[in-house]
């Protein structure tokens, strides 16, 4: 029923790309509250101290998640949009370069982070958010998404973490 809910969008952003939109998804309450689950369920049981959401959608489906999980919830953002001092990962991307922020002390040492997204693609976000926690002490548990778009392989990039989706491509 999930992924019936995924509509997808033509040449967005650009031309060329189909764009996942979760938003049918999300706008369906026994949908919303399935994805939540099972993201949770996954992980429920292990001990769970932050769940890390990536921006933007990330910050979805996050703090729920940490909620359900008995765990807080801490945002990665671009650049600029935290207000105190912040730790910064840039990564490669195909064409030019791309930079993710936390707050430095968001994540204690020996912490364990659940990492969720809604889409895994390149993986390349994902693998430099999870270079990040690690550099401030945080232990991965793994990398929850919604959607898995298997054919580009971003899984490779995050090989030595669990990785979970709810939905593949």
């Amino acid at each position: 029923m999930l992924k019936e809910l995924v509509r997808d969008v033509p040449d967005f952003p650009k031309e060329g790309i189909i764009f996942k939109d979760i938003t049918p998804l999300f706008r369906n309450p026994s949908s919303l509250k399935e994805t939540i689950d099972k993201i949770s369920d996954r992980y429920a049981g292990q001990k769970i101290d932050v769940v890390v959401g990536t921006e933007a959608r990330g910050f979805l489906i996050g703090p729920a998640i940490a909620m359900k999980l008995n765990a807080g919830f801490v945002p990665i953002r671009k650049p600029g949009k935290l207000p105190c001092e912040t730790a910064t990962m840039t990564y490669e991307l195909e064409y030019g370069s791309d930079t993710v922020e936390m707050h430095k002390d968001a994540i204690s040492n020996n912490d364990s982070v659940l990492m969720v997204d809604d889409l895994l693609a390149t993986g390349g976000t994902m693998a430099a958010s999870c270079d990040l926690v690690e550099s401030l002490g945080g232990k991965i548990v793994g990398c929850a998404f919604i959607i898995e778009l298997g054919f580009l392989n971003g899984k490779e990039k995050l090989g030595k973490f669990d990785v979970f989706s709810l939905l593949h491509y």
